[in-house]
C-alpha cells in the first residue's frame, strides 16, 4: 500500500522475468511526504486512474516502452477506449524491488546499494526518481542549486515569478530513501546500477515532450513531472504511473490544477503542522534517523467539506479536459479551475 493506491500481486517477479500485478487507485492522497492525509479526496482515484492509463496508451503509440498491461474493466483486462466508466484498477508488469538497507547516518552513505543491486541482477525497479522541469516556479529548490545563467535564463538573479526555460531540465533523485536527495551525475550513475543514466534522461525529455504536446492541446500547462524504470535484462521500460495531477504538475489559466492546490492550501490554513514537518526533516538529517515523521509532534488538520468538493471537482473535471472525454458528470475545466483558485 501506498499513500494513495494499493498494490496487489498476482505472479511475482524473479531474477529473470517480470512478473504481473495490479494499482488500486484510491481516493487517499498524500502531501509533504507525509502519507496518508485524515481525509479522501472523491473521484480522486478513478482519475487518476484514468489519466494515468490516457498517458501510457499514448507513450505506446509513440514507441516508448513502459510496464502498463492495461486497466480492469468487468474483471477482465481491456485498454481505456473499451471502458465504459472510470476505471480504477490499472494491469502491470512487475520487477524486483529489493530491500534497501539503512545503515546509518545521513547522505551518500546512509543506505547500502551495493546491496540493493546485488540482489536486484538484471530485473529490477531502477532506485531513481528522474524529474523534468519546464519551469521553475518561485520556491522550487532549483533556484538554490544553481543560477539563471546556468539553465539558460538571460538574468543575474532569479526573479519573484515564476519563469519558462528555454529548454526543459533533466535531475535525478533518490527513489526509497526516508528523504529524497538530488544527485550528481556521479552518484545517480552509481545508485542506478546497469541502467545507463543517458537512457534514462533520454526518456524522460521523450516523455516530457509528450506529454507538453497533449498538454498544450487541451490547453494546459505542464510545469514539471517525473517517471521511475524498471531494467530487465537490457531494457529500461517507464514503470509506475505517469503524467498525473499528482505526479506531476499542471496549471490552466494560471491556476494550478494538481496536488499542489492542497499543498499550498495547508500552507496558508495548518503553518504549524507544515512547519513541525520542515522541522521533523531537518532534526532526521542532523540526528541519523531513518524515519522523520517518528519526530514530528503535530498532525495535519481535516479538509473542510467545501475544500473537497472543489478539489474533486478539479481532479474530474481536469481528467474529462485533458483527455478530451466525458469519463466524469463534473463541472467544466473553467468552472472548476476558478473554484479552487478561491481556496
Amino acid at each position: 500500500m501506498t499513500s494513495v493506491k494499493e498494490f496487489r500481486v498476482e505472479t511475482d517477479p524473479t531474477a529473470d522475468e517480470l512478473g504481473r500485478g495490479r494499482f488500486v487507485f484510491t481516493n487517499q492522497y498524500s502531501v509533504f511526504d507525509w502519507g496518508e492525509m485524515p481525509d479522501h479526496v472523491p473521484k480522486k482515484g478513478a482519475s487518476l486512474c484514468t489519466m494515468g492509463a490516457f498517458n501510457f496508451e499514448l507513450l505506446e503509440v509513440n514507441d516508448i516502452p513502459t510496464h502498463y498491461v492495461g486497466v480492469i474493466e468487468d474483471g477482465e483486462t481491456t485498454d481505456l477506449k473499451e471502458c465504459e466508466s472510470p476505471p480504477t484498477e490499472m494491469v502491470i508488469e512487475l520487477t524486483q524491488v529489493p530491500d534497501l538497507p539503512y545503515v546509518g547516518g545521513s547522505g551518500a552513505d546512509a543506505y547500502d546499494y551495493d546491496a540493493y543491486h546485488e540482489a536486484a541482477d538484471e530485473n529490477y525497479l531502477i532506485p531513481l526518481e528522474i524529474v523534468f522541469r519546464n519551469t521553475v516556479p518561485v520556491g522550487s529548490s532549483l533556484r538554490t542549486r544553481g543560477e539563471p545563467a546556468d539553465y539558460g535564463l538571460d538574468a543575474d538573479a532569479w526573479p519573484d515569478e515564476a519563469v519558462s526555460l528555454p529548454e526543459p531540465v533533466v535531475e535525478f533523485s533518490t527513489k526509497y530513501e526516508e528523504q529524497d536527495r538530488y544527485l550528481d551525475r556521479e552518484e545517480a550513475e552509481s545508485i542506478a546500477g546497469r541502467a545507463e543514466l543517458d537512457r534514462l534522461e533520454e526518456l524522460a525529455l521523450s516523455v516530457n515532450h509528450i506529454l507538453n504536446e497533449r498538454a498544450e492541446r487541451a490547453s494546459f500547462t505542464h510545469e514539471d513531472g517525473k517517471i521511475e524504470c524498471l531494467y530487465h535484462d537490457g531494457t529500461i521500460k517507464v514503470a509506475d504511473v505517469v503524467g498525473t495531477f499528482d505526479e506531476n504538475r499542471f496549471s490552466y489559466d494560471g491556476q494550478e490544477v494538481s496536488k499542489e492546490v492542497v499543498r499550498q492550501y495547508y500552507k496558508r490554513t495548518d503553518p504549524e503542522w507544515v512547519e513541525a514537518v520542515s522541522e521533523a526533516k531537518d532534526r532526521s538529517r542532523e540526528e541519523g534517523v531513518a524515519d522523520w515523521r517518528t519526530l514530528c509532534e503535530e498532525s495535519p488538520d481535516n479538509l473542510p467539506a467545501s475544500v473537497l468538493t472543489a478539489v474533486s471537482e478539479m481532479y474530474a473535471a481536469g481528467t474529462n479536459a485533458y483527455t478530451d472525454s466525458e469519463w466524469f458528470d463534473a463541472p467544466t475545466i473553467e468552472d472548476a479551475v476558478e473554484r479552487v483558485r478561491g481556496l
